[in-house]
């Protein structure tokens, strides 16, 4: 899941310069919102595949690609002082960048569903153990999503705030659950022989990659408020190269002692009792409001005309049937196509935000309407990778990688092949006198 802050008064602008803040503070942002429920379920189905040694270097090598990603998206922000959605719209034109915008809406959607489905689970223990309504799975997702979405329309702002308290405290409680286990479970290192989800060690780094991806596609909605591009390149270095290893340490632990990836089982069974369960409802609800919110943020920008709360009772029932068709049951894959998906497109606003004349252009012109060369290498590059997963052909062994590595290669060398005056929009006369 990731969250897109923005700052309204400044969306279709630059971030003026006083309003920026050291890195260190948006590093404790990302990690804040690194140690979720989802983020747990991937470390504990990828600790019982690979054992504990080859996870936690699988987190490590994750986090140090994303944190690569997130220094090179940072950086573009920084310089532009732009949100993520001005940076798209400058690389794959205004209508364009309404296309990048509909596909992060169905993400955002359908991370939706699967913390909804964490909703549907937690009651489920709830009422096993006696604290909660008696229902089924489906009848609490239906529930929770009726309530997560009309929470969002009518109270966002307060749920904003009790993000960043609930968010946290889920990294306490997994910590907790952690160290019982540990003092209580004989624990064996060594891959589980019966995985819930089988994979190999690319697929386990593409899984976690991709998992985080949007986080690092939309940095530059929170990064642009980095002071300096040296307080950028800190502020990446302490966020995920510091919360992927340490969430994978405690999620691995926790599977590897108990055989066990359900969070809300566990914390039920372990006799956490009512209060824990409701943090973890909490952190949930939280967090799913700010899917809808950035989703509808993403589709009005689209469609103007249409008003927000249109798109965010849309977007609640289309993550609401998510969850009913199982996609907490297709988990990983879900990680590793959006690990296919999203890095294309970072990597297209990159390229233009370090290539001078793409970025005199930025800085200049207008966008057009489309932009055909990036939108062909976006979904060129998907129509490549995605075929190719599916058949268990990969260039490095992690499917995100090959993305990210065939989108900039294949657009560095188009955007070299083709005449310097058609590599952008076409400049007004006085733009034209003075680049």
């Amino acid at each position: 899941m990731s969250e897109r802050p923005s700052n309204d008064a400044y969306a279709s602008t630059a971030l003026p310069e006083n309003m920026t803040v050291p890195g260190w503070r948006v590093a404790l942002i990302i990690m804040s919102f690194t140690f979720s429920l989802p983020g747990f379920l991937n470390g504990a189905q990828i600790g019982l595949a690979l054992g504990f040694h080859q996870a936690i270097l699988v987190s490590i090598l994750a986090g140090l690609a994303l944190c690569g990603g997130a220094i090179l998206t940072a950086l573009i922000s920084v310089r532009t002082r732009l949100t993520t959605y001005l940076l798209v719209q400058h690389s794959f034109g205004i209508k364009g960048a309404a296309l990048v915008n509909i596909v992060i809406a169905i993400i955002h959607y359908c991370w939706f569903g699967v913390n909804v489905s964490f909703f549907g689970n937690a009651m489920v223990a709830a009422a096993n153990e006696g604290y909660g309504i008696p229902g089924d799975f489906g009848i609490f997702v239906i529930i929770g999503s009726i309530l997560i979405t009309f929470s969002t329309i009518y109270g966002f702002r307060t749920l904003d705030r009790l993000a960043m308290v609930a968010v946290p405290l889920v990294g306490v409680i997994l910590l907790t659950v952690c160290f019982k286990l540990l003092n209580t479970n004989p624990i064996n290192l060594a891959p589980s022989e019966t995985p819930p989800v089988s994979m190999s060690f690319g697929i386990a780094l593409s899984s976690l990659i991709g998992g985080n991806m949007l986080t690092v596609a939309a940095m530059p909605d929170l990064s642009r408020f980095i002071r300096t591009q040296r307080g950028a390149i800190i502020g990446m270095a302490l966020s995920f190269p510091v919360a992927a290893p340490l969430l994978m340490v405690v999620s691995a632990l926790i599977a590897l002692a108990s055989g066990e990836t359900d969070i809300m089982k566990l914390v039920a069974g372990l006799g956490f009792g009512a209060p824990a369960l409701a943090m973890l409802l909490l952190s949930v609800w939280t967090i799913n409001a700010l899917n809808l919110y950035s989703a509808s943020l993403s589709m009005s920008a689209t469609f103007p005309k249409i008003r927000g709360s249109v798109f965010t009772i849309t977007g609640g029932a289309i993550g609401c049937s998510f969850a009913l068709m199982g996609i907490i049951e297709s988990f990983i894959p879900f990680l590793v196509t959006l690990g296919l998906i999203i890095p294309p497109i970072a990597a297209i606003y990159v390229i233009d935000g370090f290539t001078p004349s793409r970025r005199k252009i930025m800085e200049a012109g207008t966008p057009p309407s489309f932009r055909w060369l990036a939108i062909a290498v976006w979904l060129g590059s998907l129509a490549v990778t995605m075929p190719a997963t599916a058949a268990g052909m990969t260039l490095t062994t992690v499917p995100a990688l090959d993305a990210a590595i065939l989108a900039a290669t294949l657009y560095l060398v188009l955007l070299r092949m083709m005449p310097k005056h058609t590599r952008s929009p076409r400049l007004s006369n006085q733009e034209e006198q003075t680049s």
